[in-house]
């Protein structure tokens, strides 16, 4: 549903908040946006209201490495990717343990999300990035540089995602 000339972005965690809010953005600059979410639902309702042609939504977990080979594939078929987005997140458990008593297997599955995917996503893009002078943006947190208390495995997540994207940059 591209025209193919349009500069195309990548958007992950695309169906509510800030992701949303700039697909919606995005679009009405003419991009063309392979937005994603984990909650297929979400993301059929918010490519309904956007309710764009350059609209490409793939629902699925950006941990799953076939997901995000589909995101980047639908990318570079769609025009020239200019932009990947890495605004998806996982917070972890509700309410927030203290670090002394995170479970390692839910401290696995924020980093997963908040720090190995961006950074598989980032290296299965980065070759037509760089061809086609993209960028890459991470949506990081305060939580990365602040000590709050309850807040140690998201935010040390966010502290190694912004390190990671330091050393890209």
């Amino acid at each position: 549903a591209s025209d193919n000339t349009s500069p195309v972005a990548i958007v992950t965690g695309a169906s509510r908040g800030f992701g949303r809010a700039l697909t919606a953005a995005l679009l009405d600059r003419g991009w063309t946006v392979v937005a994603d979410a984990r909650r297929a639902a979400d993301l059929d309702a918010t490519a309904k209201a956007l309710n764009s042609p350059r609209l490409i939504a793939i629902a699925g977990d950006v941990t799953d490495p076939a997901h995000r080979a589909a995101l980047v594939v639908a990318a570079i078929d769609a025009g020239p990717l200019q932009l990947l987005v890495n605004n998806a997140s996982r917070l972890g458990p509700s309410p927030q343990p203290a670090l002394a008593d995170y479970l390692a297997a839910d401290l696995r599955a924020v980093y997963n999300a908040n720090v190995f995917a961006p950074l598989s996503l980032i290296q299965a893009a980065l070759p037509v990035l760089t061809a086609n002078r993209g960028v890459v943006v991470n949506l990081t947190s305060d939580a990365a540089v602040e000590a709050y208390e309850g807040w140690g495995g998201y935010g040390s997540s966010k502290a190694a995602l912004d390190q990671l994207s330091a050393i890209l940059g």
